[in-house]
């Protein structure tokens, strides 16, 4: 992991988001767009953290519970809450996360790797810790996150 840290451009640009009491990014690369709640359409036979499906102009893609997902209590929707719909290797994935924090540029040194004493299968969730003056940032790897619904769809 500390490899693909230091291979990094020079900045990161990161979107964050509100998840329980925690904060945590993605990289602004992955995101397709950023819109309001809506209700998802459930799916029959999906793990608890896929909340369902919705019509993004004529294409259907699953919307995950972000903190559910990472172990959290499961999200109540509200005017505050959006889905970040993602676009990961070609694959469209809604999150739906408590509300949008911030956008923000951040050095690539000063993105430090998750401590060890977080289990490896935790551990590969996170991309890395950003250190900011008032909170720690989880930086997450979607590839990781998501990688069960990318799986499926492929």
């Amino acid at each position: 992991m500390n490899m693909a840290i230091k291979q990094s451009a020079a900045h990161l640009e990161i979107v964050s988001f509100h998840l329980g009491d925690q904060e945590f990014c993605i990289d602004i690369m992955a995101i397709r767009e950023i819109r309001g709640w809506a209700p998802v359409t459930p799916m029959p036979h999906t793990p608890p953290y896929v909340l369902g499906l919705i019509n993004l102009r004529g294409a259907v893609i699953p919307v995950i519970d972000m903190a559910c997902r990472l172990g959290m209590k499961m999200t109540e929707p509200s005017e505050r809450s959006a889905i970040i719909v993602t676009d990961i290797g070609g694959k469209l994935v809604g999150l739906l996360v408590e509300q949008v924090s911030d956008m923000m540029t951040i050095k690539s040194e000063d993105l430090q790797p998750a401590p060890e004493i977080i289990p490896e299968a935790q551990r590969a969730f996170c991309r890395g810790i950003v250190a900011l003056e008032k909170s720690m940032v989880c930086f997450l790897n979607l590839d990781t996150v998501i990688a069960d619904e990318l799986k499926q769809a492929a």
